[in-house]
């Protein structure tokens, strides 16, 4: 049964979501501060952390997510905010949350942002991935283009990877670094920058016009990429 933590100090809302996940067939569990969430996230073993910003006892979601993200959590957040400025809403996935939703929002919302972020997260691979002329080989662990192998570092493989992974989605520089460098790893953002440009001219038909390795200014990057195909 897939698990949920519920982070929300409204014992009204809280009762909401925790009844109608339950509905949903997932096992709940419900704090109401930040100091509560981080110890039970690092304690439980959860599938999806559902994180209200707003949170008493002066740390707020925002910094819930940060903390779990730098301690090596990789459990998937979804932010729940009444704000709904664009700053804000990008300074969520900057500090490691994989979505959020703006209050007041349905629940059917929800439950369709819940269930595509598990999915998304899920870490499931097709055997071959394609990308135009490009086939990324999964089982082998090889670029090709036009049916020949092109010469790939394990470090870009795998930055490869965790876009393919995120497909659709922005990462933020420093998210980057945790998924590809590791938590904790001293290196700077221009190292990023650096692999991304070489990324790109292995797998753009045009690396100086970028079709699936996009950036977006002053955040991070998005990997927009065709279907899936096994």
């Amino acid at each position: 049964m897939t698990r949920i933590l519920v982070v929300e100090d409204e014992p009204g809302i809280a009762f909401g979501l925790e009844t109608d996940l339950q509905m949903e067939g997932y096992q709940v569990s419900t704090v109401q501060d930040g100091a509560a969430a981080v110890e039970r996230a690092r304690a439980g073993n959860f599938d999806m952390i559902l994180l209200d910003v707003m949170l008493p006892g002066g740390v707020d979601g925002f910094q819930v997510c940060r903390t779990l993200r730098r301690s090596g959590v990789s459990t998937p957040i979804i932010l729940v905010t009444a704000r709904t400025h664009e700053a804000e809403k990008v300074m969520g996935l900057e500090v490691g949350a994989d979505d959020y939703v703006t209050k007041p929002f349905s629940l059917r919302e929800l439950r369709a942002r819940i269930k595509a972020v598990l999915r998304r997260t899920a870490g499931e691979l097709p055997e071959t991935y394609r990308l135009g002329e490009v086939e990324v080989d999964f089982t082998r662990g090889e670029l090709r283009r036009n049916s020949r192998a092109v010469e790939t570092t394990q470090l870009e493989f795998k930055l490869l990877t965790v876009f393919i992974r995120n497909q659709g989605r922005l990462l933020s520089r420093d998210r980057i670094l945790d998924l590809v460098w590791g938590v904790g790893t001293h290196v700077t953002d221009r190292v990023v920058d650096n692999h991304v440009l070489t990324l790109r001219r292995k797998i753009e038909p045009d690396p100086q016009r970028p079709r699936y390795l996009l950036s977006v200014r002053g955040v991070g990057y998005r990997f927009e990429g065709p279907q899936t195909e096994s």
